[in-house]
């Protein structure tokens, strides 16, 4: 019986890798064991940080928030305690935009989280 190589298969194999390990530095898009090793790590690396997108955001969203309260003279917590109740609810994102484009409807918030408070 003849032996089969199965040259195709590895060829379009080997393709597909280094179609994904394109733009890499050095032997890891072009030397197929470290391209294998470089694209296993990257995939590990881009679902982690697709997690992680999400936390940094958050965070981005909160110092957002605490800096544009504490210009109102509140603090962040103080402040998040307030609007909870005042029965007022906006998510983070929201409200960090509302900071940096909106001050005048931000300090409204503000206000009312105070009241809610009584402050």
């Amino acid at each position: 019986m003849p032996r089969v190589k199965g040259g195709s298969a590895s060829d379009k194999k080997r393709k597909k890798l280094f179609e994904t390990t394109k733009g890499f530095y050095g032997r890891k898009k072009n030397t197929y064991r470290r391209a294998r090793e470089a694209s296993l790590h990257a995939l590990s690396n881009a679902y982690k940080d697709r997690r992680n997108r999400k936390r940094d955001f958050r965070r981005l969203w909160v110092t957002r928030i605490s800096a544009a309260a504490r210009m109102n003279d509140m603090s962040y917590s103080n402040f998040i305690n307030g609007l909870k109740k005042a029965d007022i609810q906006i998510n983070r994102k929201m409200l960090s935009e509302l900071a940096i484009q909106d001050m005048p409807a931000f300090r409204k918030l503000v206000e009312q989280a105070r009241e809610a408070l009584g402050q």
